[in-house]
C-alpha cells in the first residue's frame, strides 16, 4: 500500500519509476539534477550510481534497470514529508528482484530531495536495508 495522494515531485518520480514509465519520470527532473544513490554498509559498487545533469541521470536509469531492476520493482509504502523551502524527506519501501543477488528482497531507502517549479533538482537516496523476501 502506497500513500494515495501525490503532493510532491519526489511521490510522482518513484510511482514513475516503479511504473517503468521514463518520459513521465524525466518529466519531474530538472535539466541540472544533482543525483546520487548511497548504500550504507553494503559491499556493492555503488559509484556509477551518479549524475548532475538529466542525461547522466538517463544513463543510470538504464543501467539500474539492466543490473539491478530487470524485472521492475513494487512500491510497498511511501511516506514523504516536506521539509520546508521544497525539501522533501521520503521514506520508500520496496520489493523486487534484485538482480546483484539472484533473489526476491525488500529494500528501505531514506531520500532527501528538493525540486524547483515541480521538477527535482537534487536526490539523494541511502539505502538502508536489503532483506531476502523468503520467496
Amino acid at each position: 500500500m502506497h500513500t494515495a495522494t501525490m503532493p510532491y515531485p519526489i511521490d510522482h518520480v518513484l510511482n514513475a519509476f516503479a511504473a517503468g514509465d521514463v518520459p513521465t519520470l524525466l518529466a519531474h527532473i530538472d535539466d541540472g539534477v544533482d543525483f546520487r544513490i548511497d548504500h550504507y554498509r553494503d559491499t556493492a559498487d555503488v559509484s556509477w550510481q551518479q549524475a548532475k545533469d538529466k542525461a547522466g541521470l538517463l544513463a543510470v536509469l538504464q543501467r539500474l534497470a539492466a543490473e539491478v531492476f530487470p524485472r521492475g520493482t513494487q512500491i510497498v509504502q511511501t511516506q514523504s514529508q516536506a521539509l520546508g523551502d521544497d525539501w522533501v524527506l521520503t521514506r520508500f519501501h520496496q520489493r523486487f528482484f534484485y538482480a546483484v543477488q539472484q533473489r526476491e528482497v525488500e529494500s528501505v531507502t531514506w531520500i532527501v530531495s528538493h525540486s524547483v517549479q515541480g521538477r527535482l533538482d537534487y536526490f539523494r537516496e541511502t539505502v538502508t536495508t536489503i532483506a531476502p523476501t523468503g520467496a
